[in-house]
């Protein structure tokens, strides 16, 4: 495998992984722009209704019969948060030039469809397509409505929102049900084009790679394309100012209670990250860790306890899927794995299981495309670049005495508990 990246333009940047792992070839672009409450809900309008048709292919069900033809290429996209910025993701996989019968360019094919579907949409009325925005719109609202039927998810949201309230990151992902009626087609696009001028672009080519930057270079809509001084946020590490742990209980029909648990980590350590990230594998990354072994394995107050590490806000976030009754307890049971992690009670072979776990996962990435690019973009997001070695060789380096000092940075921010 070999990675590499050059500035197209200025804000605009080429990412070509060649490997030869793989049979397809994926081609991503992803746009990153700061999340506002004034265009939340903009941001994922856009998404949405960027997939409905280009000024070339006029629909969706053009779109993918132009797919199925380069036989049976796929188009996908979504919008994240990744930090204070909100993520557009377009994505087009096909197969590789190298295993076709005949010379067929799927390559070009490829970046031309998806360069036409993220930055020459389709335009009426000086607006988006008025019959695709009022479509997206009701689903939209509907993904917005239907949120609250996911208990464990709902309540992981419930628990970002206050942790991050009044900030960027503590908005949904896919606004407010409010702003909807509001939005027109023109207003919509007029939007559309401001953050296009604005946001970061990234383009990212993973597979058997040929002639991938003379196709970009040569495209219509990346010579369009302005060069700009890119609108984005990096990192922005979160602070609790809370003069007291935050709590907040929600009573709704469930048949079992959902606790979540934000914790901020405050410090500069050097490699936080790293040592951040074994520190949650030991509290609850696993089937090893202190949050499994006590509250679900010994004390059978949960059905399901673990804890996921935030990086861009140095965030962890503690759930657990519990009997309504065991709060108090398991709440307890909780806060004595925290205390007993900064008192250093902590074992070399606990260590050893959380930098193995991690490992994995990292060793991981290259076996897929779409979590090579992520690995890829989101080191791009950070202004910073370590390949998987180097990022295994400083997990490896974590010593108990770095993962204590985290342990004592750590604060209760919000305690989330959902209940009938």
């Amino acid at each position: 495998m070999n990675y590499n990246k050059q500035e197209v333009k200025e804000g605009i940047t080429l990412h070509q992984i060649d490997t030869k792992n793989f049979k397809t070839n994926l081609y991503a672009i992803f746009l990153a722009t700061p999340i506002t409450r004034e265009n939340v809900t903009r941001d994922a309008l856009i998404s949405a209704v960027l997939r409905r048709g280009t000024n070339k292919i006029k629909s969706q069900e053009l779109i993918s019969q132009e797919l199925e033809a380069m036989y049976g290429a796929t188009f996908d996209c979504g919008i994240e948060k990744t930090g204070d910025n909100h993520i557009f993701k377009f994505y087009v996989e096909a197969l590789s030039d190298e295993f076709l019968p005949t010379e067929e360019n799927l390559a070009k094919k490829s970046l031309e469809i998806l360069l036409d579907i993220v930055f020459n949409p389709l335009i009426e009325n000086n607006g988006f397509k008025a019959e695709y925005v009022e479509g997206e719109k009701k689903n939209i609202k509907q993904i917005i409505e239907s949120k609250i039927d996911n208990k464990g998810q709902y309540s992981l949201d419930k628990c970002i929102e206050e942790t991050f309230k009044g900030e960027p990151y503590g908005l949904y992902k896919y606004g407010y049900v409010e702003d909807l009626e509001k939005i027109t087609p023109q207003d919509l696009y007029k939007y559309y084009k401001k953050m296009i001028s604005e946001c970061k672009i990234d383009i990212f080519c993973s597979g058997i790679l040929k002639n991938v930057e003379k196709i970009i270079k040569e495209n219509e809509n990346i010579k369009n394309l302005e060069a700009r001084k890119a609108n984005y946020v990096i990192d922005k590490k979160h602070v609790n100012n809370n003069k007291a742990v935050n709590y907040i209980q929600e009573s709704m029909q469930v048949s079992q209670g959902k606790l979540v648990i934000s914790l901020n980590i405050d410090s500069n350590i050097p490699n936080l990250a790293y040592i951040a990230s074994i520190y949650n594998a030991i509290l609850g990354g696993g089937a090893n860790s202190r949050l499994f072994q006590n509250v679900r394995e010994k004390e059978s107050l949960a059905y399901t306890a673990g804890s996921n590490y935030l990086k861009q806000k140095n965030v962890i976030f503690i759930r657990c899927g519990i009997e309504i009754e065991n709060y108090e307890k398991a709440l307890e049971t909780i806060k004595v794995q925290i205390e007993n992690l900064k008192k250093g009670e902590i074992t070399e072979e606990d260590i050893e299981n959380a930098k193995k776990l991690i490992i994995a996962s990292v060793k991981s990435i290259t076996s897929e495309q779409d979590t090579e690019i992520t690995y890829y973009y989101g080191q791009e997001l950070s202004g910073t670049f370590t390949t998987i070695t180097d990022y295994e060789n400083k997990v490896n380096s974590v010593t108990k005495e770095q993962i204590v000092e985290i342990a004592n940075s750590v604060s209760i921010n919000t305690i989330y508990f959902l209940k009938d």
